[in-house]
C-alpha cells in the first residue's frame, strides 16, 4: 500500500474513523485512498469548521476526530478553533499536507514554516519525512492526542510521503494508566476539607460529567464545601436529578464576590481562576487574598479516580449527594427578549440535548432556566476564540447522532463560522441553530466600557456595530439548504423552536434579541462592577446572582 493507505489503516485501528476536511492539492492521495476504508470523511467549506467540528466530537466520543488541512495556510485558518480545543484539553488528530520534499527547494507560492504555526496549537508536532515511518509516527500522533490530558497532535504529510509505495500500517500505542494522585496530596486535600475553614471546590475537566458531579458533591455534603466549575467548560453535564454546580463568572468582577471570604480552594481538574484579559487598576490572579489553593491531581493524573479516592479517605461514600429537582419555566410570552429565548429554550429542550453555547452576553440567563430541565450536556467557548459554536454543534452531532443538538451563537460569532450549515445540511445533522441576533458585538461594547478607555466616540461605537446592513441568517441559511425563520416575539420563538425541535435535521431560528446593555445601563456597569468590592459580600451576590444567574 501506499503512504496514505498505510497512514488511514493505522487511524482506524487507532480508533480514529472520523476525519473532517478541506483538503488541497498535497492531500489528493488522503482523500483517494477514503474509497478504500472505512473512514467517514466530512467535507467542510473553511478549515475552521473543521477544526472546531473536530473539537465538538472530541467532547462527546471521548477519542480523537482527525482534521485534513491543506499546507499552513489551511493550519492558519483553522487555528482560533485549534486554540480552543487545546484550552479545553479535547483530543484531535491534524493531517496537514506539505509539499513534497523535493519541491520545498523552490519556495513555491504556499511554501510557508507549518511547524511554526502548528506550534501555536499543538502539545505534539512531527513532520513525516520517510513513508516507511508513517505509520508509526500516525500512531505516536494518536497516543499524544489522547493523553492524558487530551491534547491536539498534529501530523506533517508531505506528499511524496504520501504517494509513496511499500507501506505497512502501524499497531495502536498500547494505552498506559495514568496514576492516580499521590497519597500524600490526598491526604493533605482531605485534612483542608475537615480544617473547619471556608473551603471551595473548583470543578473541570471530567470530573464535570454525572460520575465527578456526583462524588464532588458527596464531598460538599460531607464537609460543608461549596462547589464551582470552570468559567467555560468544556463538557458540562447538568439538569434534572444531577448535582448543581455554580459557574465562576466570565467578568472578573463578578467572579471575586463569588470567592471571596475562602481560606481554601481546592482544584480537581482545573485551573486556578484567572481574569480573561488584563484591566487598569484590578487583579488578573481571582484567588482571593488569604485563600491557598490546593491541586488534586495533575493534568497527567486521573482526576476520576483521584477523586474517588478522596471520598474514600472521607468516608463520604454512603453520602447522599444534593441533586437539582426537576423543574421547567413556562413559556414566554411578549416582545422577544434573550432571557426569554433562554426561558423557552428550558421549558422545550428535549430529553439528552447536548447545548454547544456561544451565546455570549445573551446567553447568561441560560443556566438559570435549563437547570431543572430532562439531563444534558453544555459545550462552551474553552478558550474565548469567537466562531466555535456553529462547528462545535456539526462535531457534536456526528458524535452523538442519536441527540438533539441546539447551538445558541451570537450572531457576530456566528459570522465567522456560518459555513458550517453547509456541512450540517450535507450530512442532516439534527441541528437547531439559534442566532441571538442583537446586531452588534455586545461583548465589546461592555468590554469597551471597562477596559477605561478615555473617549467613546462614533468611530469607534461603529466598530462594534452590526446593524448596517442587518445580517439576514434565514436568507444565509437558505442559500446553504438549512430552513429558517425570523422570531421577533416571544410566541414566534416558542413555535419555531417546537417546529425545529419536532423535525429531524438542520433549522436556524434567527431571534431578534436587542442588547440589555445599551445606554445609561451600558455607561453605569463598569461603576456598578467597581463598587462590588466595596459593598457587604452578601449585597453584592444579590447584585451579581440578578445579572447573571
Amino acid at each position: 500500500m501506499n503512504g496514505a493507505h498505510a497512514l488511514m489503516q493505522t487511524l482506524l485501528e487507532a480508533g480514529v474513523d472520523t476525519c473532517f476536511t478541506n483538503p488541497g492539492t498535497s492531500e489528493m492521495h488522503f482523500v483517494a485512498a477514503l474509497d478504500d476504508t472505512d473512514m467517514r470523511g466530512i467535507l467542510t467549506l473553511f478549515e475552521g469548521v473543521a477544526s472546531g467540528a473536530a473539537d465538538g466530537y472530541g467532547r462527546m466520543a471521548d477519542k480523537p476526530a482527525a482534521t485534513l488541512l491543506h499546507l499552513g495556510c489551511g493550519l492558519g485558518n483553522g487555528l482560533a478553533n485549534l486554540h480552543n480545543a487545546r484550552k479545553g484539553r479535547v483530543p484531535i488528530v491534524n493531517i496537514i499536507g506539505d509539499h513534497a520534499t523535493a519541491h520545498v527547494q523552490y519556495d513555491a507560492q504556499l511554501q510557508s514554516d507549518i511547524e511554526t504555526v502548528a506550534r501555536n496549537v499543538s502539545s505534539w508536532i512531527r513532520s513525516c519525512t520517510d513513508t516507511k515511518m508513517l505509520a508509526s509516527d500516525a500512531a505516536a500522533a494518536v497516543a499524544a492526542a489522547k493523553g492524558p490530558p487530551g491534547q491536539v497532535a498534529s501530523l506533517i504529510l508531505p506528499a511524496d510521503v504520501s504517494w509513496g509505495e511499500e507501506a505497512e500500517s502501524a499497531a495502536p500505542h498500547s494505552p498506559v494508566p495514568p496514576p492516580i494522585a499521590a497519597a500524600e496530596t490526598i491526604d493533605q486535600v482531605a485534612a483542608v476539607l475537615q480544617s473547619g475553614q471556608k473551603t471551595a471546590i473548583l470543578l473541570g475537566g471530567r470530573v464535570l460529567r454525572a460520575e465527578g458531579l456526583r462524588m464532588a458533591a458527596q464531598i460538599a455534603e460531607k464537609t460543608g464545601a461549596k462547589l464551582f466549575c470552570e468559567v467555560f467548560p468544556s463538557r458540562l453535564e447538568r439538569g434534572a436529578g444531577l448535582p448543581h454546580v455554580e459557574r465562576i463568572a466570565y467578568l472578573a468582577e463578578m467572579a471575586a464576590v463569588q470567592l471571596a471570604g475562602f481560606k481554601n480552594l481546592i482544584l480537581m481538574d482545573a485551573k486556578a481562576p484567572v481574569s480573561f484579559f488584563a484591566y487598569p487598576g484590578k487583579k488578573s490572579y481571582l484567588v482571593p487574598e488569604g485563600c491557598t489553593p490546593y491541586e488534586l491531581a495533575a493534568p497527567n493524573e486521573d482526576a476520576l479516580q483521584s477523586l474517588a479516592a478522596l471520598v474514600s479517605k472521607l468516608d463520604a461514600n454512603a453520602v447522599e449527594p444534593q441533586v437539582q429537582a426537576e423543574r421547567r419555566p413556562k413559556l414566554p410570552r411578549g416582545q422577544l427578549s434573550a432571557a426569554k429565548v433562554c426561558q423557552a429554550i428550558g421549558a422545550l429542550l428535549p430529553e439528552r440535548a447536548i447545548i454547544s453555547d456561544e451565546a455570549q452576553t445573551s446567553g447568561v440567563k441560560l443556566p438559570l432556566f435549563t437547570a431543572g430541565a430532562p439531563r444534558h450536556d453544555v459545550l462552551t467557548l474553552t478558550g474565548g476564540a469567537i466562531g466555535q459554536g456553529l462547528p462545535v454543534a456539526v462535531g457534536a452531532a456526528v458524535a452523538s447522532p442519536d441527540r438533539p443538538v441546539l447551538a445558541l451563537v451570537g450572531d457576530g460569532a456566528a459570522m465567522y463560522t456560518i459555513q458550517s450549515l453547509w456541512t450540517m445540511q450535507r450530512e442532516n445533522l439534527d441541528v437547531t441553530v439559534i442566532i441571538m441576533n442583537n446586531r452588534s458585538y455586545a461583548i465589546l461594547n461592555i468590554e469597551l466600557q471597562r477596559v477605561g478607555a478615555k473617549s467613546i466616540g462614533p468611530k469607534a461605537k461603529d466598530q462594534l456595530d452590526l446593524a448596517s446592513p442587518a445580517l439576514d441568517f434565514c436568507a444565509l441559511a437558505q442559500g446553504m439548504g438549512v430552513p429558517g425563520r425570523k422570531a421577533e416575539t416571544a410566541e414566534d420563538f416558542n413555535a419555531a423552536l417546537e417546529w425545529a425541535l419536532a423535525e429531524k435535521g438542520p433549522h436556524l431560528i434567527d431571534a431578534i434579541v436587542p442588547t440589555d446593555y445599551k445606554g445609561l445601563r451600558l455607561k453605569a456597569l463598569p461603576f456598578m462592577l467597581a463598587s462590588l468590592d466595596k459593598i457587604p459580600n452578601s449585597v453584592a451576590k444579590k447584585i451579581k446572582k440578578a445579572l447573571a444567574p
